[in-house]
């Protein structure tokens, strides 16, 4: 589940933005100032940052985040009431990834936090393993212990992309955005019917996975294989 670190000081904002992105399905910290958020942010899969800010302003913080090596590559969607086109310029070239002028609609904001965390996934290996399970994205080519899997190609993208991401739970909403796109009109019982027909095809048992394990209340995560037994 990625983890998107907020900070905003006006305290009925912060709270909107907390729910509606933790209604995404994303897991969210949030804080009124940037000094509070500095031990959240080493986990941080994104950044959600107020431009005005008790003390150090968000635009000196953003600055300071950008010269450490640390979190120079974290994605960073900068909040204001600010719409003049040379505040946003001045936001963008001190390092902000975007942009939103309040008030926005909760919608947009959703869009524009998952398209960050889209664009900050690291790029795939052309090879996957894990245990007895291999993928090979060139050639669209799934085996598990050397026998082909026969793999719709959203079963081969679900199973990659758990498979890249090892360990790591996600919601069905997110899944529904990484794999399926933004645009896709379906429902989040679409990830369930998949894990069930990719439960199928690995020999996985619901109760005791090998592979696709359902962590409840949250969504699903691919097992290491080295927690087997």
């Amino acid at each position: 589940m990625s983890h998107v670190v907020v900070i905003e000081d006006e305290g009925t904002v912060r709270e909107v933005v907390r729910f509606h992105l933790e209604r995404a399905g994303l897991r969210v910290s949030a804080f009124e100032t940037a000094s509070a958020a500095q031990g959240a942010l080493g986990s941080a899969d994104a950044l959600v940052l107020d431009w005005m800010l008790p003390g150090e302003s968000g635009l000196a913080f953003l600055r300071r985040l950008r010269g450490d090596p640390g979190s120079r590559r974290l994605p960073v969607l900068m909040l204001t009431a600010r719409a003049a086109e040379a505040e946003r310029v001045e936001g963008l070239e001190s390092g902000a990834d975007d942009y939103l002028t309040k008030p926005f609609s909760a919608a947009e904001l959703v869009a524009r936090v998952r398209a960050l965390l889209r664009r900050s996934l690291p790029e795939a290996p052309p090879q996957l393993a894990n245990g007895p399970l291999m993928m090979d994205l060139a050639a669209a080519d799934a085996r598990l212990a050397g026998a082909a899997l026969h793999l719709t190609r959203r079963e081969f993208d679900l199973l990659a992309f758990l498979t890249q991401n090892v360990g790591r739970v996600y919601a069905r909403g997110e899944l529904l955005d990484r794999v399926w796109g933004a645009d896709f009109l379906g429902g989040e019982r679409t990830v369930d019917q998949h894990v069930t027909q990719l439960r199928a095809h690995l020999g996985d048992d619901p109760a005791r996975p090998r592979f696709l394990e359902t962590v409840r209340g949250k969504g699903y995560r691919m097992r290491s294989w080295t927690e087997e037994g």
